[in-house]
């Protein structure tokens, strides 16, 4: 064997190793149930005004955001899926507000 086949097997080597770390890592990452949000501002749910969508899949609410810029602003958001009072929402931009629901009577 040759000096640039042993290289290349050791080489070879390192990187299945450091893929094998890696793997490890995410591994124990999801396990430890740590969630990383980059860019997101938290805010605690204070009231839920209502349902809204066309089959009321979403649910208004207002929220008071936690940090950042706009710190201690309520806002009115859209919010899919379950949600309760004093749940915490990471919302990405803390600028547009949800319109307001409208009660209009059907029949």
């Amino acid at each position: 064997m040759g000096k640039k086949n042993i290289l290349r097997k050791i080489r070879k080597s390192e990187d299945k190793a450091r893929d094998k770390i890696t793997r490890k890592r995410k591994k124990e990452e999801k396990a430890s149930g740590k969630v990383l949000f980059k860019d997101a501002v938290p805010a605690v749910v204070e009231e839920i005004i209502g349902r809204t969508g066309v089959r009321g899949e979403a649910t208004q609410v207002r929220c008071k955001i936690l940090e950042g810029r706009d710190k201690d602003k309520i806002l009115r958001r859209n919010v899919k899926g379950p949600v309760r009072v004093k749940d915490i929402l990471m919302l990405r931009e803390t600028e547009i507000e949800a319109r307001k629901l409208t009660q209009t009577r059907r029949g």
